[in-house]
């Protein structure tokens, strides 16, 4: 049995452009340095010849991961979600105990970019958060400690469009 991979059609979108990234640039480019290298003699001695097997087979790892994340991906529009109990997909403002307050996106596992306000909805404070309403206290135990905050408010927005230029050279 397996697992649901929930997801944005932002998330969705993010990994289907980076399958056609490793298909239509990427792995074409590493092919053809491999196959140069192989031109140029011994390959037990060829080290550009090995290191381009190397991320080739890298390549292609990423490429099943990507897959079986898409083969077990359930969509879920947030914009399709509508009240105040916080589920995936929500915008949850959040208020510490010392008044600072952070807003936060739940969403899928493959989507979550903490400078950018996006987390798993695995994760900690995700999990606390969830089936959480507006004037809850939320408890979170984070490695530095317990941590207390209260909902102040729950949405569930729109996602950003990705950048026409994202980079999946990492």
């Amino acid at each position: 049995m397996s697992k649901h991979n929930y997801m944005t059609p932002r998330g969705y979108e993010c990994i289907t452009r980076e399958l056609a990234w490793i298909h239509q640039v990427e792995r074409p480019k590493i092919v053809a340095e491999v196959a140069y290298a192989a031109s140029l003699g011994d390959r037990s001695d060829n080290a550009e010849y090995r290191y381009g097997k190397r991320r080739l087979a890298h390549l292609d790892s990423r490429t099943r991961f990507l897959l079986k994340r898409l083969g077990n991906a359930q969509m879920v529009d947030p914009t399709s979600i509508s009240g105040e109990v916080v589920r995936f997909g929500a915008t949850v403002v959040l208020e510490s105990e010392t008044g600072e307050q952070r807003t936060w996106r739940l969403y899928g596992e493959d989507e979550v970019d903490v400078a950018g306000g996006t987390l798993s909805y695995r994760s900690p404070i995700g999990h606390a958060l969830l089936g959480k309403t507006p004037g809850d206290e939320v408890i979170v135990q984070a490695p530095a400690g317990i941590r207390r905050y209260e909902i102040l408010s729950v949405a569930y927005l729109p996602c950003e469009p990705l950048p026409d230029d994202l980079d999946f050279s990492r």
